[in-house]
């Protein structure tokens, strides 16, 4: 081979070498391009767990905060009827003392010059007895007059009448109470049909 072959050689052999040497480059280029895809689509995929993960803590919060929301409601409700209906247990048995005080009343002859301090007495006795019970909530039941109503009242007997229309209460027995609008004790009535 003469130098001339070798020089055309030599310079195929720098034009290969250059070659391989781009190709060997485009490849590296190429790989860290899919590296770098491979990196993204990975951080992308991680981007998406944490989103969940944020919107469903963000659910679990909302709920909590609802729970808590109904919580507090319910027990304001608890509260609220605590406070209106302590009393009930101990106005059920003030009752027969109010009872007690109107048939005292009832029976006293208030024409007579000597019972009528004593009848003076236990009526102003049972007004005040009344009105201190009445600002705590206690209300009396008398319904006659009125339409008969199951809620309210406990029909003792029912009874034919001209003067009255038919289901509406003709006597009043035993007055009734309510607390705070619940009733604690029916009133007992006679009913016309």
């Amino acid at each position: 081979m003469s130098n001339e072959e070798n020089k055309v050689t030599e310079e195929e052999l720098d034009q290969i070498i250059a070659e391989a040497e781009k190709v060997e480059a485009e490849a590296q280029t190429e790989e860290a391009a899919d590296e770098q895809e491979a990196k993204i689509a990975q951080l992308e995929a991680a981007l998406l767990s944490s989103e969940a993960k944020v919107k469903e803590q963000q659910d679990s919060v909302l709920r909590a905060k609802a729970e808590v929301e109904n919580m507090r409601r319910r027990t304001e409700q608890e509260i609220d009827k605590a406070r209106k209906f302590a009393l009930n247990k101990f106005a059920e048995e003030l009752l027969p003392v109010i009872d007690n005080l109107e048939r005292a009343m009832q029976a006293a002859d208030a024409d007579n010059e000597v019972v009528k301090p004593l009848f003076e007495g236990v009526e102003l006795t049972h007004k005040t007895f009344v009105d201190v019970v009445a600002k705590f909530g206690l209300k009396e039941i008398n319904p006659e007059g009125e339409a008969f109503n199951p809620e309210l009242h406990q029909a003792m007997s029912i009874q034919e009448s001209p003067d009255h229309e038919p289901n509406t209460v003709m006597f009043v027995m035993q007055k009734g109470y309510e607390l705070n609008g619940r009733v604690i004790r029916p009133a007992m009535v006679m009913v016309s049909k």
